[in-house]
């Protein structure tokens, strides 16, 4: 009678509810996913253990993009002929980023969402089997579940980096006074635009990266070019070298290296990337068989029977442009709409100063996949109007990657001012397969960065 007793209480204390569509996490792509299917005539329920926008809003690309456009406009403005430098005022910036990520309160996201028609569910989600989604003691009965679930960051296995401390990249977004120096830990995307925030607000930074160049993914003159500008900063690079032990010493972390080196820095910033979060959300229940890389999926976001899956914990492209293109393809398969997924043209921007633009495959990559694969690249200053219009010591690059015998696009990268916004000439060409030949014929506007696309394609062997 007790345990029957304890039984009877258990499902008293259990609200359960029925939804159309359940999604499992509100950052970006569970945004855009829940906006649509709620806009498609579905009663939804959004399930979020943290802050509404997820990591993206609230501690990384808003945050870092907001902190590192206030020192671009101050080198800017230095590069610009009778221009004088002006000053930074880390309090009004710090204001700034802090009402852009909405203090992290989210009250305001959350009655817009419910004023919409959408449940809002705060709590710790699961699926519990098929069509049940449990989020603490609520039960949401469903169709149709969308994961959402992101990504955590890597934290490498460096003996002594947990008792000394570190930051990740929620600590550097968030911080409200400056360190005078760190030692970041990683030199990919995050790890260069957080190490320039650093040092351009005054801090002493070092980049100890395992690999044997930046952005090691990319093609090796990108990471090259950054590297010497980062170095022209004052960033010191510590390039092909493994950070083996952490050791607190007073106010500073010592990094230990593996040849003998070692940093100092007051705080360490882990930057290592990141990985899908497919632990305790209960996937087993459903028959998922995930991995450390992520939820499989098929080109229609269907991870199971009744079972969508978006985002970095899909493990596709650990991009949030990336997860709401993912959003609208699992939305309209919902809805009945016709809609696959293609993955050719990703454009991939770190937003460091110069900009790092790339899309599609590097020469490389391509010949690995068996590409007869053809390249050029081209210095803007040598080549177009647009670079010394913009700044008094010009930079820039862009390079092409080409099927010699399609006679197509197949990648593009550019290390340049503003290099984000005109990559999407290259990731067009990507996408639709446009023939070389038609774009040598294209026009484009005289004087602007994207006239030295004609260069590029000019230069690329027959």
């Amino acid at each position: 009678m007790l345990c029957r007793g304890i039984e009877d209480d258990v499902r008293a204390s259990t609200m359960t509810e029925s939804f159309d569509a359940v999604v499992l996490g509100a950052g970006p792509a569970g945004e855009v996913a829940v906006s649509a299917l709620a806009e498609g005539g579905l009663r939804c329920a959004l399930v979020e253990r943290q802050l509404i926008g997820g990591e993206c809003t609230n501690w990384a690309c808003i945050p870092t993009k907001t902190l590192l456009r206030p020192p671009e406009a101050q080198h800017s403005s230095a590069r610009v002929a009778g221009v004088s430098k002006p000053e930074l005022e880390w309090t009004r910036i710090a204001e700034y980023r802090d009402w852009m990520t909405r203090q992290h309160d989210d009250t305001n996201a959350t009655a817009d969402y419910e004023s919409r028609g959408i449940a809002v569910v705060k709590g710790t989600g699961r699926l519990a089997g098929p069509g049940r989604v449990e989020v603490d003691a609520r039960v949401l009965e469903t169709e149709r579940v969308i994961l959402a679930t992101g990504s955590d960051p890597i934290i490498p296995p460096i003996d002594g980096l947990e008792e000394a401390g570190y930051w990740t990249n929620r600590e550097a977004t968030a911080m409200q006074e400056v360190p005078t120096s760190a030692v970041v830990i990683g030199g990919g995307p995050v790890g260069i635009e957080l190490a320039q925030i650093l040092s351009r607000f005054g801090a002493f930074v070092t980049i100890v990266e395992s690999f044997d160049r930046l952005l090691a993914r990319e093609t090796p003159q990108v990471g090259e070019l950054i590297a010497t500008a980062l170095e022209e900063e004052g960033i010191g690079l510590r390039v092909g070298r493994r950070a083996v032990a952490v050791e607190r010493q007073g106010s500073e972390r010592v990094v230990r290296i593996e040849d003998g080196d070692e940093v100092r820095g007051w705080v360490v910033v882990v930057a290592g990337g990141r990985r899908p979060r497919v632990e305790a959300i209960g996937l087993e229940t459903v028959g998922i068989d995930a991995s450390p890389e992520g939820v499989p999926i098929d080109d229609h976001c269907r991870a199971a029977e009744g079972v969508w899956a978006i985002g970095d914990v899909t493990g596709v492209a650990l991009f949030t442009h990336v997860g709401k293109y993912q959003a609208r393809i699992a939305a309209a398969d919902i809805l009945g709409q016709p809609a696959r997924a293609d993955y050719r043209a990703i454009p991939r921007v770190v937003f460091s100063d110069p900009e790092i633009a790339a899309v599609g495959l590097t020469e490389e990559q391509a010949r690995e996949q068996g590409i007869d694969a053809i390249a050029a690249s081209v210095e803007l200053p040598n080549e177009i109007a647009r670079p010394w219009t913009y700044e008094e010591h010009p930079r820039g690059s862009l390079g092409l990657v080409a099927d010699r015998e399609k006679q197509v696009l197949i990648g593009a990268w550019a290390v340049a001012p503003l290099a984000g916004e005109w990559i999407h000439f290259a990731a067009l060409a990507v996408k639709a397969e446009i023939p070389v030949a038609m774009l040598r014929d294209t026009i484009p506007q005289f004087p602007s960065f994207s006239e030295a696309y004609l260069s590029a394609l000019r230069a690329l062997p027959d």
